[in-house]
């Protein structure tokens, strides 16, 4: 394989998945493509135990809207793990559903955290910003720190999630209530 090949695939890769995130972010955070912007967006993340549902809606939101980074290639390595620890964060939520989409289950942010982790690692080919930059924003390194913060970062958001629906659920059971509605 040329590396133009290599290169031509790498920008296949990063524009098809960088688009999808980006129209992902823009629901959040701005209603954009039929999304319902960052209020409503907060209040679904609240009601899914991300708390404090604004900022965890507007990490989630600018970590997927970074997609439009990764289609110019631009600080690719920090750009795509940010994607990747947000997908861990979706991945928490869908995971009880089991693996296919089509139930709910993991698959679509399983596939969108694990391509960017590999954009991260691989970089962005010549046919980038980066490329133009020298890859000033793109080294071997950034990339290993990139990954670690963001799966520490994932790792500690997901683990808060899961202690806050461990807490609503104790309380409805408590109240009598279903978990996550208001007791009289």
């Amino acid at each position: 394989m040329s590396r133009s090949t290599l290169d031509l695939g790498l920008l296949g890769l990063r524009v098809g998945v960088g688009a999808t995130l980006f129209a992902h972010g823009a629901q959040k955070l701005l209603g954009w493509f039929g999304g319902g912007g960052l209020s409503a967006t907060a209040a679904g993340f609240e009601g899914m135990g991300f708390r404090p549902g604004r900022r965890n809606a507007l990490a989630a939101g600018l970590g997927e809207a970074g997609g439009a980074l990764l289609v110019a290639g631009a600080g690719t390595p920090f750009a795509a793990a940010a994607a990747a620890g947000t997908m861990i964060g979706a991945a928490s939520v869908h995971r009880p559903n089991g693996f296919f989409n089509t139930q709910g289950g993991v698959e679509y942010p399983a596939v969108l955290g694990l391509t960017t982790a590999a954009l991260a690692l691989t970089g962005p080919g010549r046919y980038s910003v980066d490329h133009l930059l020298g890859h000033r924003l793109n080294r071997n390194w950034q990339a290993t720190l990139a990954l670690s913060a963001a799966v520490g970062g994932g790792a500690y958001v997901v683990a808060r999630r899961q202690k806050a629906v461990a807490a609503a659920a104790a309380e409805a059971a408590a109240t009598g209530t279903e978990p996550g509605t208001a007791s009289a």
